[in-house]
């Protein structure tokens, strides 16, 4: 029999086996991640974990990552952004016509070119929300607008190369001097913030835990949440510090997990932020709820032209130029990264962290296929049957839920 004072965390506590079940795309995925770095780490003969080479994982794929987080949200809310491609492209091309050709400051060029993806994303968002135009209608318009603009405003030239300064956001990394860890010189700066990290990741997961302990909500033996969190913490100081042993960290990877964190917290925490699920999950229902859906939804694709911005910036400083051909395909890779992670193709699915691991499982991809000599047409096959492979996991694990 019972007893009548058990604890709420002793009734809410499930077995491993079922918490993993109940969760098992984001382990999966995981595991995925993990499976394919280790596959390549070896295939690559030790390639893949040099400090130089993930440095290069990193900054070439920062603005997947940055552009993934806006196209969930799109997602969620049950459309699709075909444009951001071309969108990088033109941003970019507006960056160095400011900062090249006119001469502008460069602060001054960023949040004008912030300000230019704003307001391309609220017209098409304006479409779609307002007047009921297909996202895939309206944004494959937009894809070949804005890749008409970037040719016409860049006459068919590059335009280079940028101001040293302006090319620190992208290039750059984050300052410090050089100390001795196990015989090893490490940026300092680096290496304090790859302490930090993992503790205050910590302390957020286990305040979560009992947030939904008092909520009801199930959670996993005490036990298993140390084991996962420790392994964690161990990954992320172990990178760090490989990071740390070259150049330190690079300042958009700083970006880049400040952007994380910001929409990790508004898609769990805020009211927009459930709201854009509920929009993706039945629309009538949230209209009739009393909820502005045509505003969320605008807003969705206002958010999603200013991070697409940010990338365009991001992809022409690290080139050191702005070129026509910029951005091409990546509209593929960004929604293929948010899918992977576990976004449902009809909305109200799809978590920030997801998304992450599926731009990393697409980046790594790409950068151990390139280091192994594989021809672009092998590896377009491959993340396509990829992509596929994981679309299927989630219809196949929904179908037998």
């Amino acid at each position: 029999m019972t007893p009548v004072n058990q604890t709420t965390e002793e009734s809410n506590v499930v077995s491993v086996t079922d918490y993993i079940r109940g969760n098992i795309r984001e382990y999966g995925m995981l595991i995925a991640l993990v499976a394919i770095m280790v596959f390549f780490q070896f295939y690559t003969g030790g390639i893949l974990f040099k400090p130089v080479n993930l440095t290069n994982l990193v900054l070439q794929n920062s603005f997947i990552v940055i552009m993934a987080l806006g196209m969930l949200l799109v997602i969620v809310a049950g459309h699709i952004d075909l444009s951001v491609g071309s969108i990088v492209a033109f941003v970019g091309a507006l960056a160095a016509i400011f900062t090249v050709s006119w001469g502008m400051n460069f602060w001054l060029a960023a949040l004008i070119c912030l300000a230019v993806g704003g307001l391309i994303g609220a017209a098409q968002g304006y479409f779609i929300a307002y007047h009921r135009i297909p996202s895939f209608i309206v944004t494959l318009a937009g894809m070949l607008v804005f890749r008409g603009l970037t040719l016409t405003v860049l006459n068919g030239k590059n335009i280079g190369p940028f101001p040293k300064e302006f090319q620190v956001i992208s290039t750059g990394f984050l300052p410090g001097d050089m100390i001795d860890i196990a015989g090893t010189p490490v940026q300092s700066t680096s290496m304090i913030l790859t302490i930090i990290l993992p503790i205050i990741l910590f302390y957020l997961a286990w305040r979560r835990r009992k947030v939904n302990e008092s909520h009801g909500i199930d959670v996993e033996p005490t036990s298993f949440f140390i084991v996962q969190n420790v392994i964690v913490s161990l990954a992320i100081l172990w990178i760090g510090y490989l990071l740390s042993s070259y150049r330190g960290l690079p300042n958009v990877l700083v970006v880049m997990l400040v952007l994380i964190a910001i929409y990790a917290f508004v898609t769990r925490k805020t009211t927009i932020g459930r709201r854009i699920y509920a929009l993706g999950g039945n629309e009538k229902a949230t209209k009739l709820s009393g909820i502005n859906t045509e505003r969320l939804s605008f807003l969705t694709f206002v958010n999603m032209g200013v991070l697409a911005g940010l990338a365009g910036m991001i992809i022409a400083l690290r080139l050191n130029s702005a070129t026509p051909k910029a951005g091409v395909g990546f509209e593929l890779d960004v929604i293929a990264a948010c899918f992977i992670g576990g976004a449902s193709a009809s909305g109200g699915v799809g978590k920030i962290t997801g998304a992450v691991i599926g731009a990393f499982i697409m980046g790594v991809m790409n950068n151990g296929m390139s280091i192994v000599g594989l021809g672009i047409d092998f590896q377009q096959m491959v993340k396509g049957l990829v992509l596929l492979a994981a679309v299927f996991f989630d219809v196949y694990n929904k179908n037998k839920g």
